[in-house]
């Protein structure tokens, strides 16, 4: 699990499942009558618990885990994140029936039921929480990463332990190891790069450079197959040996190379 590949918008899922938990725990109704002591919560009541507060926690989860986990699992073919963003809107609209109608179909004769506090707070955090789910698909400053985008950092270099710089940092160079800077080969800067095809004159058509990535993202193998071979970590620098269309030929550090298919907002050095 990496924290960094959360968003702004699992970040308002987060804090709308917060805000359900709580109002599970307030008063359910309104009461003015004579006999309005004992005022029950949503814990009093397994119907409207598991139909809108549990539901709702429950969706919040499986949307923050299916961006949590690299490869989440799916369900009858559904990804978790579909069906949390599922749960979340029958959340809402669960609890928008139940504010409009506390006491359902019972009649309470001198007792006078509005919706009370948990009901109504429900209702807010419900909504936030589709709106969350939802919104962190469509809007893009909900797509953000929730915790920045971490500049590429300072962990140990596989190749010699260098003060500054990841694997590839374009400032610092391994014992006998050459950067592979444009107008140089992939084969002076990493062990096992192979060039990119060039011109008949000898200019290559890809420079091969070196970038990192602002969140963590799968590398997939060059023959297509679905399985990632790696997981691309932010705060690290890897080399790009070739181009297909959008999508990148990466090498990592332990000479293993994949297709990076989301470019998006890379860093180049």
């Amino acid at each position: 699990m990496n924290i960094r590949s959360l968003t702004r918008g699992d970040g308002v899922v987060i804090g709308a499942a917060v805000l359900l938990f709580i109002a599970s725990f307030l008063d359910t109704f309104d009461c003015a009558g004579t006999r309005c002591d004992d005022v029950p919560n949503a814990w009093d009541n397994g119907a409207l618990l598991l139909g809108v507060y549990l539901a709702g926690v429950i969706g919040a989860a499986l949307i923050v885990l299916s961006h949590l986990l690299p490869r989440p699992p799916k369900v009858l073919g559904i990804e978790l994140g579909h069906i949390g963003m599922i749960a979340a809107v029958l959340t809402a609209w669960t609890a928008l029936g139940a504010v409009f109608d506390p006491s359902g179909s019972f009649d309470m004769g001198e007792f006078s039921l509005d919706a009370g506090t948990g009901l109504i707070l429900g209702l807010i955090a419900a909504l936030v929480l589709a709106a969350g789910a939802i919104g962190g698909q469509l809007v893009p400053a909900l797509k953000a990463p929730l915790l920045g985008t971490p500049s590429p950092a300072a962990p140990p270099s596989p190749y010699g332990g260098h003060p500054q710089g990841g694997y590839g940092y374009p400032g610092a160079q391994a014992p006998g190891q050459q950067q592979p800077y444009p107008g140089h080969s992939a084969q002076q800067g990493v062990p096992g790069a192979t060039p990119p095809g060039g011109t008949p004159g000898g200019a290559p058509e890809f420079a091969p450079f070196w970038f990192a990535v602002p969140v963590a993202r799968p590398l997939y193998p060059e023959d297509g197959s679905p399985t990632p071979i790696a997981e691309l970590a932010p705060g690290t620098w890897y080399l790009a040996v070739d181009q297909r269309g959008q999508a990148l030929v990466a090498q990592t550090q332990d000479g293993r190379r994949g297709v990076l298919q989301d470019t998006t907002g890379i860093q180049r050095g």
